[in-house]
C-alpha cells in the first residue's frame, strides 16, 4: 500500500523541496533586539539612596535574609550604605522581597569584570547596566581575534566541582542558537591546546590539585575566566572544609563572569573581555 502511494506522488517533496520552501521554522536570534525573557534574574541594582532615617532596619534586615552575604551595612555616624558584593550573589530574591522599594531584579546581566573589587556596589552610587546585543559582540569578537591572534581561539572547560548550572550555559554557547564556532571560538579536549580556561564551581579540596595541574598544562599566554557566582567567591557552597571558596584562591584569575547561572550573553561579553587581556600576557 505505501509503494502505491509513493507511486501516485502523494509524499512526493524530497528533502531539497523543503529546504528550499524558505519557511522559517524557528526566530532568528540575531534580528532581535532583546532576546532575554522579562523575568530573568540577571543582576540586582539598588533604585535609590538609602534614606538615613530608614537605613538601621533595613540594613539589619537585609544583611540577616541574604544568604551568602552579598549584602552588607556600611555604616558610619555621617552617613549609612549598603554594598552589594556580585561576586556573592546568587539572585534568589529575598533581598527583593524584603525591601522592594530600595531592589529591584532586572533581567540584564553583570558585566563581567577584571578585579573583584568591581564587583562591589554601593546603594549610594547606582551603576547603569549596558548590554550589547548577540551580533554586535560577534563582530567586536570576531574583530579583536583577527588583530590579537590572527586565528581562532581555543577555550578549555573546567568544571571544579560545580552544580552544573553554568554547564548547562556553557553548552548552549555549542548550540544552533548560539553557535559560537561562527565567531571563532572553539572548545578544545586538552588544556594544552588552550588559549582560555572556563572554570566553573567553587574549587572542590578534591580538584584542587587538579585544577592547578591543568593551569600550568595551558600554555603561555592563557587566560583564566571565573564562569558564576561559585566560581567567583564560593557562592552557595561559602568558603567551607570542602571547597577554597573561588578559583583565585587557586589559580590566577584574569576575568570575573558573575551570575548564578550567567546566560550565554554574559559569557560572550566574558571572552571578549579575555581577548582584550592577551595582548598584554604575550
Amino acid at each position: 500500500m505505501i509503494r502505491n502511494i509513493l507511486k501516485k506522488g502523494i509524499f512526493a517533496k524530497t528533502s531539497r523541496d523543503i529546504l528550499n520552501s524558505k519557511v522559517e521554522t524557528i526566530r532568528n536570534l540575531l534580528e532581535d533586539t532583546d532576546v532575554i525573557p522579562t523575568n530573568y534574574r540577571g543582576s540586582v541594582t539598588f533604585t535609590k539612596p538609602v534614606e538615613q532615617s530608614a537605613t538601621e532596619g533595613i540594613a539589619a534586615a537585609l544583611t540577616y535574609v541574604c544568604a551568602t552575604k552579598a549584602l552588607s551595612n556600611k555604616a558610619t555616624p555621617e552617613k549609612t550604605c549598603i554594598t552589594l558584593d556580585r561576586s556573592k550573589c546568587i539572585l534568589c530574591g529575598r533581598c527583593r522581597d524584603t525591601a522592594p522599594d530600595l531592589i529591584v531584579i532586572g533581567n540584564k546581566f553583570n558585566p563581567p569584570v577584571k578585579s573583584k573589587p568591581e564587583m562591589i556596589v554601593s546603594s549610594n552610587a547606582q551603576a547603569q547596566l549596558a548590554q550589547k546585543s548577540v551580533e554586535e559582540t560577534r563582530i567586536e569578537l570576531k574583530t579583536r581575534l583577527q588583530r590579537t591572534l590572527g586565528r581562532s581561539l581555543a577555550v578549555r572547560e573546567v568544571d571544579s566541582g560545580s552544580c552544573n548550572g553554568c554547564e548547562v550555559e556553557v553548552t548552549a554557547l555549542n548550540n544552533p542558537y548560539y553557535d559560537i564556532e561562527r565567531f571563532g571560538i572553539y572548545f578544545v579536549a586538552s588544556p594544552r591546546h588552550a588559549d582560555v580556561l572556563l572554570v566553573t564551581g567553587p574549587s572542590s579540596r578534591n580538584m584542587e590539585i587538579a585544577l592547578q595541574r591543568t593551569y600550568k598544562a595551558t600554555p603561555e599566554p592563557k587566560i583564566v575566566i571565573a564562569v558564576g557566582t561559585c566560581a567567583c567567591s564560593g557562592g552557595i557552597f561559602g568558603d567551607t572544609y570542602a571547597t577554597t571558596g573561588g578559583i583565585d584562591k587557586v589559580v590566577p584569575v584574569d576575568v570575573y563572569v558573575s551570575g548564578c547561572p550567567p546566560r550565554p550573553q554574559a559569557l560572550l561579553s566574558g571572552l571578549l573581555l579575555a581577548v582584550d587581556k592577551l595582548p598584554s600576557k604575550a
